[in-house]
């Protein structure tokens, strides 16, 4: 298993996971960049996107995400259905959280749909997690 280290750019706050699509434009404010995509977004040149990991096996299964395709109407579904593949990828969930301990993450998707995909629910389970840790 690979040792993710967490990338110094700008000012890194400890604890903050934001959410963000690949396409947009890098900023400094968000500190280590993860793809949270099992397939790389179409059109996204790499030497553009400046992503410091590509975490395809913490994304939903392929089954999972063709069944959900980003229809609203499976949301609660699909958000229960992620929740346990993350429970059986607890190492990469544990990386993923060590790492944002350690500065700020933005988790990039590329869906076009901002409120409803798999780096929203990500954010929400390393943010429970937290809190449970700290509790």
């Amino acid at each position: 298993m690979m040792a993710i280290e967490p990338a110094r750019r700008g000012r890194d706050r400890t604890g903050d996971v934001i959410i963000k699509r690949a396409y947009e434009a890098p900023e400094a404010r968000d500190g280590t960049r993860v793809l949270v995509d099992r397939l790389w977004p179409r059109g996204l040149r790499k030497d553009k996107a400046r992503i410091d990991i590509w975490m395809k096996e913490i994304a939903p299964s392929t089954e999972l995400r063709r069944w959900f395709h980003q229809d609203p109407g499976r949301w609660k579904e699909f958000e229960k259905k992620y929740r346990t593949e993350l429970r059986h990828n607890r190492d990469l969930v544990d990386q993923l959280r060590r790492l944002a301990d350690g500065g700020t993450v933005t988790l990039l998707f590329a869906a076009h749909e901002t409120d409803h995909n798999n780096a929203t629910v990500l954010r929400s389970v390393l943010l429970s997690k937290r809190s449970t840790a700290k509790a």
